[in-house]
């Protein structure tokens, strides 16, 4: 029987800097690499103590454990395959962190719920299905999921058109690196 390949990024700062996270290998899933994620929490190093954040696109849990890991209050990880799903939290659960909490749920079927305020949020959806980055934008803005001011990071291939996002959101910061374009924009306050 193949032994299926497990993964393994770091956490690059704050309380947990340093342990890794392991998640197996899924169609999509690519985690957002070191660099462009330092570049991300610079951005947000002021704003991410005691802030309530979703992680929309989970996969490897990257951006959220590094989140909780700088002082996020709370971390709620949506993640559609089972399997990663169970991986992040047995993540949580080695780093003994109620901070965290794993939803398995498509993007879809979480934000039909009723709606919590997050003060942040990522979105990194494969890059194989782009429409997904504007649907999840346009349920977020519509849905009322966000808290006034809001930090919206999303994540995009490099080469592909930059989605359609709600037209009162600001772009804070934006950048391209390699494969991806990463881009920080903020809701009306």
């Amino acid at each position: 029987m193949a032994r299926q390949r497990s993964n393994a990024v770091r956490i690059i700062g704050g309380a947990w800097r340093g342990r890794r996270i392991h998640f197996p290998g899924a169609p999509g899933l690519r985690p957002t690499a070191d660099r462009r994620r330092e570049t991300l929490f610079n951005w947000l190093a002021f704003d991410l103590e005691g802030a309530r954040c979703l992680d929309l696109f989970a996969g490897s849990g990257a951006l959220g454990f590094e989140a909780a890991s700088r002082g996020a209050a709370e971390v709620v990880m949506v993640e559609a395959s089972r399997e990663v799903a169970a991986a992040l939290a047995a993540t949580r659960d080695q780093f003994g962190t109620d901070a965290v909490q794993v939803v398995h749920a498509q993007m879809a079927r979480y934000l039909n719920r009723a709606p919590q305020r997050f003060d942040v949020v990522f979105l990194d959806p494969p890059f194989a299905q782009p429409r997904l980055a504007e649907d999840a934008c346009r349920r977020l803005a519509e849905g009322g999921w966000l808290a006034p001011g809001a930090h919206i990071y999303l994540e995009v291939a490099a080469h592909a058109d930059r989605p359609v996002i709600p037209v009162d959101w600001e772009v804070d910061r934006e950048k391209t690196g390699g494969d991806a374009h990463a881009l920080l924009y903020s809701a009306p306050a």
